[in-house]
């Protein structure tokens, strides 16, 4: 193609839509809003969630939760590396949005987008190690076998960073599902892009639809009835600021939700180690008591 035929031709620009139930609605109320580089240049529309939007996200997650907190560890490892493939094959994709953004170079931009693609990684590996990490056999004084194993809590709602639009995406959305549950994530509302991205990624890879649905939006407008329904079981409130999240944990308290808090006011550093924190922030311990039984006159026990 010409110089000349490339100047001519129209841009075709890109519809942003959510990604609920594995599938990519509008926003049932048809509002849009513009989203702006850091120099306030238009960038795109992306769509402005509703109220019922949240509540149709919470019933595809809670229909998706008992399938895949019931697959294998091993399995959701497999899945969650399958996204990291995904990430790395439309790496320039991010790179772009994430410059843009987040008013980066592109070289300090593929930098972050590569460090969220190994954490994806990283926390893929987790997948049927954390167990053997918090679970185990617990001594006790009699003959029983005591063991404890970590579960999932079930649907987590996520208010993602708000300035961290990629990695810290990634690192507050992978350990929720890493361990069994599910997640609606509410998208930083200055920069969208990546998180609704992370959408189309999702749905082309091998993550039930449903596991994890992306709004876009003020998160004040979508948080408040997440944190008060009745089918949500957890608040993740990372990219809250101090009035929201007191807001939200009052509201979480109705129905004894787990709520992990913002860290320091000044934001959480998410190129640092992420440890096993987030991975056990929204796991639950299962212990369970058998009798070792008797075998024979000797009184042998197992």
């Amino acid at each position: 193609m010409s110089d000349k035929t490339e100047q001519n031709r129209l841009s075709v620009f890109k519809t942003y839509k959510l990604y609920v139930g594995g599938k990519f609605p509008r926003s049932e109320s048809g509002r849009v809003y513009e989203v702006q580089d850091s120099k306030g240049k238009w960038l795109a529309n992306a769509p402005l969630s509703s109220r019922k939007d949240a509540r149709d996200a919470v019933v595809a997650a809670r229909k998706a939760f008992g399938g895949w907190s019931g697959a294998t560890a091993y399995n959701r490892g497999q899945v969650l590396y399958r996204v990291a493939e995904m990430l790395e094959g439309r790496k320039g994709q991010f790179v772009h949005e994430v410059a843009h953004a987040e008013g980066l170079s592109k070289s300090r931009a593929a930098e972050i987008v590569e460090a969220a693609i190994d954490r994806w990684v990283w926390y893929a590996g987790w997948t049927d190690k954390i167990g053997q990490v918090v679970g185990g056999a617990n001594p006790v004084a009699g003959p029983f076998f005591n063991l404890s194993t970590p579960e999932p809590t079930g649907v987590v709602a996520i208010v993602a960073p708000r300035e961290s639009s990629f990695l810290g995406l990634v690192s507050v959305v992978a350990p929720v599902i890493a361990t069994g549950n599910t997640a609606v994530v509410i998208a930083s509302e200055k920069a969208p892009l990546p998180a609704l991205s992370l959408g189309e990624v999702l749905a082309t890879s091998d993550v039930p639809g449903g596991v994890v649905n992306v709004l876009s939006g003020r998160a004040a407008e979508i948080a408040a009835p997440l944190a008060a329904h009745q089918d949500v079981n957890a608040l993740d409130l990372t990219g809250a600021d101090a009035e929201l999240a007191r807001e939200l944990e009052i509201a979480a308290a109705d129905n004894l939700k787990r709520v992990l808090r913002p860290q320091a006011v000044d934001g959480e550093d998410f190129a640092a180690d992420p440890g096993t924190r987030r991975l056990t922030a929204f796991l639950e311990t299962k212990t369970v008591w058998h009798p070792t039984g008797s075998l024979g006159a000797s009184g042998s026990s197992y």
